[in-house]
């Protein structure tokens, strides 16, 4: 099984709409996909797919967020979503999708990611408790899946605050 993973390309919305309709069991994740690729959030060269034979079967995103306190805000990045067609799961394919993700991020200069994610699954990458750092989100969620990871050696030094996500996370 030769999986490709690759820079989204326009042709590929559909196809991405309908792995995140797929993996989430729901429109949402896909909707909120389609909007941040409007937001100036966006960044194309962290929008990922996994390919198969020419097929889309997996996706994942990652979009400008703000770390801010009452001195300062400090950019990082948020992990959301990542999905892998529901017949394609457990393959290690969100796997690739996430640490190619993370160095093309580290590549491109961010020293930070969130995620607001499975606890079983997201510390694997190295992902710790957000709230490690001081780090909180203004939604009520459990202290393990809401985490967060140093890209360089601490990208997350002296950074607390509330993370500022892009207004269309709350369109949906």
């Amino acid at each position: 099984m030769e999986i490709k993973i690759r820079n989204e390309k326009p042709s590929d919305r559909s196809a991405v709409f309908d792995v995140n309709c797929n993996a989430f069991e729901q429109h949402d994740e896909a909707e909120l996909v389609d909007a941040l690729r409007k937001s100036r959030s966006f960044i194309p060269e962290l929008s990922l797919v996994a390919e198969l034979n020419g097929k889309v079967i997996g996706h994942i995103l990652f979009t400008e967020i703000n770390i801010r306190n009452k001195d300062r805000t400090f950019p990082s990045l948020s992990l959301a979503p990542m999905a892998v067609a529901n017949e394609y799961q457990n393959r290690k394919i969100g796997s690739r999708l996430v640490k190619i993700g993370l160095q093309k991020a580290e590549a491109l200069g961010y020293k930070s990611v969130i995620v607001l994610g499975h606890p079983g699954y997201y510390p694997r990458f190295g992902f710790k408790p957000a709230s490690h750092w001081g780090i909180k989100t203004t939604c009520e969620v459990p202290d393990n899946v809401f985490m967060a990871l140093e890209l360089v050696r601490n990208g997350l030094s002296g950074i607390h605050g509330i993370v500022e996500y892009p207004e269309e996370f709350n369109s949906v």
